[in-house]
């Protein structure tokens, strides 16, 4: 894996939509190929975690640091800043501030509808607002079934401005074997939006 700790940062942004094993898996395969990430999850997220793990997010950035890492099963590797989601001065929400994107994953419909407004209530939609503005990278993954007509129009107004939009839908060309397998496949193509290669999954071969 190349080192990319040199490289600007990506931020990642996590919302409360169910499956938080996608922003885990993202952030293991990221960390571990070197990269800085700056990560602000919302205010959901803790109440995700509650529901879909029993566990207890820190809201202390030091202590979320360290609780990432330990989700993702990385100690050493990369650089990992996390923001509280209402600190709205941090360095992310400035467009003077450089990265190479954004990724929000998971990403709820909350979100998407806030975005697609362009509302920016927290850190989380104010860096990715601060994305839209400047041209650059926005990717989003959306964990939600089935979409409502209204959905489907927010997120028609999101690909229209550039963002680049993944649903959490795996393939299954490359047989997968676990749920991690399903999951690594919709990480990999999220990742591919910002021309990061970092995740082994096997890519489609001609026959």
């Amino acid at each position: 894996m190349p080192d990319n700790s040199c490289s600007r940062p990506l931020i990642m942004g996590i919302s409360g939509a169910s499956g938080l094993i996608y922003a885990v898996r993202s952030l293991k395969f990221l960390l571990e190929a070197g990269y800085a990430i700056e990560l602000v999850a919302s205010k959901a997220t803790y109440m995700v975690w509650q529901a879909e793990a029993d566990i207890r997010m820190p809201a202390d950035p030091i202590q979320q640091e360290l609780f990432w890492r330990t989700q993702c099963g990385v100690n050493v590797g990369g650089k990992l800043t996390c923001h509280p989601a209402g600190d709205v001065g941090a360095n992310i929400a400035s467009g003077s501030f450089r990265t190479v994107g954004m990724l929000v994953i998971p990403c709820s419909m909350s979100t998407v509808a806030k975005l697609a407004a362009g509302l920016s209530s927290d850190l989380l939609e104010r860096a990715a607002d601060v994305q839209l503005k400047e041209g650059r990278k926005l990717v989003i993954v959306p964990r939600e079934t089935p979409f409502s007509l209204i959905h489907l129009r927010n997120l028609t107004t999101l690909a229209e401005a550039g963002t680049r939009i993944v649903p959490a839908i795996p393939a299954w060309y490359h047989h997968p074997k676990t749920i991690e397998d399903l999951v690594d496949f919709v990480v990999a193509r999220a990742l591919d939006q910002l021309d990061i290669d970092c995740v082994p999954i096997d890519r489609w071969k001609e026959s």
